[in-house]
Parts: C-alpha cells; sequence; structure tokens
C-alpha cells in the first residue's frame, strides 16, 4: 500500500490554497445567497447582493485559477487514494464539484444580468429583458438550485475525507492539508 503521509503524496501550495478558497467562497456564498431577503431594503440590501455578486465574480476567477493550475503543467497530480469503485466514485464528485461550480457561476452572472442590479451603488448592470418576470424567476430557481446541490455534494466530498482521516486513517485528508 501506498504511503499517503510520504511528503511527495501531498499537493503543492497552490492547489491546497486554491482548494480551501473554493470551499470558502462556496459556503460564504450560499449563506449570504439564503440570508440577503433579511437585508432591510434600500442600501443595506444592495450591500448584502453587491457583496454576493462581488464574490462570486471572485468565485470565479477562483475557478479559473483552479481549473488553469489544475490542467496546467505544473499542477501536482498524486494517485489515486483507492482502488476500483471507490476511486471511481472520488473522480466522478470531482468532476462533479468542478460542472456544478461552473454552473453556479454561470447562472449567477446570468441571473445578475436578466434581473440587472445594482453594484454598492457605484455601477447599474442593466437588466437583459426586464419585464420577462418568467425568465428572471427561472435563472434565480436554477442558480439555487446549482448553489444548493453544490453544497450538498461538497458536504459529501468533506464527510468522505473525515472518513478517510478517523475511519481508514489513510493520510488522505493530510493531503490538502499540507504543502
Amino acid at each position: 500500500m501506498t504511503d499517503l503521509n510520504a511528503p511527495s503524496l501531498h499537493y503543492d501550495r497552490r492547489t491546497i490554497v486554491l482548494h480551501w478558497l473554493t470551499a470558502a467562497l462556496v459556503v460564504l456564498l450560499w449563506v449570504l445567497g439564503q440570508t440577503i431577503d433579511w437585508f432591510a431594503k434600500g442600501d443595506p440590501r444592495v450591500f448584502a447582493r453587491s457583496t454576493h455578486i462581488s464574490l462570486g465574480v471572485v468565485l470565479a476567477l477562483v475557478l479559473v485559477a483552479r481549473i488553469s493550475w489544475r490542467f496546467g503543467r505544473h499542477a501536482v497530480h498524486l494517485p489515486p487514494a483507492g482502488s476500483g469503485w471507490l476511486d471511481k466514485l472520488a473522480t466522478s464528485v470531482h468532476w462533479l464539484l468542478y460542472g456544478l461550480l461552473i454552473a453556479t457561476v454561470v447562472l449567477g452572472v446570468a441571473n445578475a444580468w436578466i434581473r440587472g442590479d445594482t453594484v454598492f451603488n457605484w455601477f447599474k448592470i442593466q437588466a437583459f429583458d426586464p419585464n420577462n418576470k418568467g425568465l428572471k424567476e427561472t435563472v434565480e430557481d436554477l442558480h439555487g438550485l446549482a448553489a444548493n446541490i453544490l453544497l450538498f455534494v461538497a458536504f459529501f466530498h468533506a464527510a468522505a475525507a473525515l472518513v478517510h482521516h478517523f475511519v481508514w486513517k489513510d493520510g488522505v485528508l493530510r493531503r490538502m492539508l499540507t504543502a
């Protein structure tokens, strides 16, 4: 069996930072997305929505950096932690997470563009079709659905990492904790 605690079997610092930055942004964006309507109308809600949009843009940039790094020639590619169906499941979940991240970000951009918005009262995103309530609601619902599924799959991913760490004690989680 491969010693997953060996120094050569850890992700590089950039991969680790991009991973945890992505995770933090996803959780923060989800919480903010769930609570935007709690803010009073006017400046407080504009600030909350603007923060959500701005952090969504940051997530998009982090995602581009992460995908570029992951598929670039300098990326660290570790051997699978297991074999058989568990390895196939882990690979599938990783691809699903990337797909959901992309879908959620694209739907978020579409949502802001279709709805129209004011960003920190500095500039306005013009609404694509301001009178099309059905389109606005559909895209908003799809963005929320994608975000909810993303959070659920990310939770499953985190739970699997904890099982690796506390039950199987195989060092998989440590690969993403230290460089």
